[in-house]
């Protein structure tokens, strides 16, 4: 079954890294669904169906985003609070519809890896800083991976590294 990759950039015409990871994804079509969240939703009115539909319809379900403010763009976290309804994703009598369900994020950071660990500048891991959507996903007993992450997009982004992670991010897509 494909995965799906719900793409969530409110720029993408601009965007570096989540652009050329599109681009790569593009060339495998029997594998991956692309989703993307602003062309769909420019006015923020989510199909909520729609959305469940296709989070039925896959077994795999990647969340690709840039972080910023140290969490993800406000349409993401639109998406969860309308789509992950009560008695559909979670909740008593719920049928639990992504139990088992492979979900992780890709994202790009626009800090270096080395400012996210308690000894760096964050003080925090990004594993850390995305723990709400390692808790929010168990919750609804869907089957949380690490995430897969790009860092340095606003000073070390250069063609040679954006190349690699997407090579990179393939990879990690066919390893879950």
């Amino acid at each position: 079954m494909k995965t799906l990759v719900i793409v969530i950039h409110p720029d993408p015409e601009n965007s570096v890294v989540n652009k050329r990871w599109v681009e790569e994804l593009k060339k495998y079509p029997e594998k991956y669904t692309l989703h993307d969240l602003h062309s769909l939703y420019p006015d923020e009115h989510i199909d909520i169906k729609e959305e469940q539909r296709l989070l039925e319809a896959h077994d795999q379900i990647i969340f690709q985003f840039p972080f910023y403010w140290f969490n993800c763009p406000p349409l993401f976290k639109k998406w969860l609070d309308v789509v992950l309804t009560h008695g559909w994703a979670y909740g008593t009598g719920s049928t639990y519809k992504l139990t088992g369900k492979k979900i992780a994020l890709s994202i790009s950071v626009g800090i270096n890896e080395e400012d996210y660990h308690a000894s760096g500048r964050y003080k925090y891991t990004l594993e850390q800083l995305t723990a709400p959507f390692e808790i929010t996903f168990g919750y609804i007993k869907a089957d949380y991976r690490p995430p897969f992450a790009f860092y340095g997009t606003e000073h070390q982004a250069t063609t040679e590294r954006i190349e690699k992670s997407a090579a990179a991010y393939i990879s990690f897509l066919e390893a879950l």
